[in-house]
C-alpha cells in the first residue's frame, strides 16, 4: 500500500492500517535517531493512562500526558520539545522539535509553568529497530515515510485526530486511508 521512501532522523513513519502489531496499530513514530546500528523512534499518538505528576513527584501538579513512545525500555521517560530557547539544550531532529535535553532545568520551566503542551510532549519507552529492520519493513509497505510535515502535527492531543492528520498531509493518495475503519470487519 505505501511506497518505499529512506527513513531519516526527523521524518514520520506512519503505520499501514491494518498492521498486525498492536503496538503499531494506527501510529505516528517520530525517527529520533538512524544509523547503522539501528533505529529509535516514539509513538506520538498513544497516550498512557499516566500524566507526568504521577511519574515524576517533585512535579506534582503538573498535568501533561505521558504517551507510550514504544516497548523498549518502558520504565525511561523521553521528550520532544519545540522549546529551544528556553532549554537552550536537545538534539535538533527536524526544524524546530528537539530531542531531551536538561531534565534539571525542564523541571524548573515546568514548575514555572514556562513550558506547555504545545511545546513539549513525553514518552514512556521507545520503538527500536535492529540495523536493516526499519528498511525491510518500509520495503514490505508496513509504514510511509513522512518528511514534509507541520511540526504543530506533533503537538496535536488526540491520538487519533494525529493518525489521521498526518496521513491527509502525506497528499492525496494517502487521504483516503485516513477514513479507514480501524477494524475492517466491522465495516
Amino acid at each position: 500500500m505505501f511506497n518505499e521512501n529512506t527513513p531519516e532522523q526527523g521524518r514520520l513513519l506512519l503505520s499501514e492500517p491494518f498492521i498486525l502489531d498492536p503496538t503499531f496499530e494506527r501510529s505516528v513514530v517520530m525517527l529520533c535517531e538512524h544509523t547503522t546500528a539501528g533505529s529509535l523512534g516514539l509513538i506520538l499518538n498513544h497516550k498512557s493512562q499516566l500524566l507526568l505528576s504521577d511519574i515524576i513527584a517533585d512535579l506534582s501538579g503538573i498535568d501533561l500526558p505521558v504517551y507510550l513512545g514504544g516497548p523498549v525500555e518502558n520504565h525511561a521517560l523521553f521528550f520532544l520539545h519545540r522549546a529551544y530557547d528556553k532549554l537552550k539544550s536537545g538534539t535538533l531532529i527536524h526544524n524546530d522539535i528537539y530531542w531531551g535535553g536538561d531534565f534539571d532545568l525542564l523541571k524548573i520551566l515546568l514548575q514555572e509553568g514556562l513550558i506547555g503542551a504545545q511545546e513539549i510532549k513525553f514518552f514512556i519507552g521507545y520503538s527500536g529497530w535492529d540495523p536493516h529492520q526499519l528498511h525491510q519493513e518500509i520495503e514490505q509497505n508496513s509504514w510511509a515515510v513522512h518528511q514534509k510535515y507541520d511540526s504543530d502535527l506533533i503537538f496535536l492531543l488526540d491520538g487519533e485526530d494525529l493518525w489521521k492528520q498526518a496521513l491527509i498531509s502525506l497528499g492525496p493518495k494517502y487521504a483516503h486511508v485516513a477514513n479507514f475503519p480501524k477494524s475492517p470487519f466491522l465495516n
